[in-house]
């Protein structure tokens, strides 16, 4: 097993972000595509009230990426996972794991839920399922965590 590196992403994306970008699209996933619309115009930059980014590294190569954000959508205080995106590559390598440790750990300092969407791809649901989200039918979440 590789040993991956999860580093917090502050300033700008990685130089060789845009190859998440195409392996996400050719996947038919655009949440790469989205979460660099949003952090070059300034919207989605993961930086106030308990959010952050986290990249996966490889030896120093970008193999994934994922954050939180505060979560609107709940009458109650939330943080929201998202934008996660591991290359098929490092899948079942633990990157997946160790990012969404990470941005898990960051959300419960500010919150004791957490949410997530896990429509992208049959493949999401079954991951955040295994990271202790239960499936719920609520507008844009599929999945929410308690702190335990």
């Amino acid at each position: 097993m590789p040993a991956i590196a999860i580093r917090r992403i502050e300033s700008d994306l990685p130089s060789d972000f845009d190859a998440l970008i195409r392996a996400a699209e050719a996947e038919e996933v655009r949440n790469m595509r989205l979460l660099s619309a949003g952090w070059a115009s300034g919207e989605q930059r993961f930086d106030g009230d308990g959010a952050a980014l986290f990249g996966a590294f490889d030896n120093g190569q970008l193999v994934g990426i994922g954050g939180v954000t505060p979560e609107d959508r709940l009458a109650e205080p939330a943080m929201r996972m998202r934008r996660f995106y591991v290359l098929p590559t490092a899948r079942r390598c633990g990157a997946g794991r160790q990012l969404a440790r990470a941005a898990m750990e960051r959300g419960f300092a500010a919150a004791s839920v957490l949410t997530c969407n896990a429509r992208a791809t049959p493949l999401a649901a079954p991951f955040w399922e295994a990271m202790g989200f239960s499936p719920v039918s609520l507008p844009a979440v599929t999945h929410i965590c308690r702190k335990s």
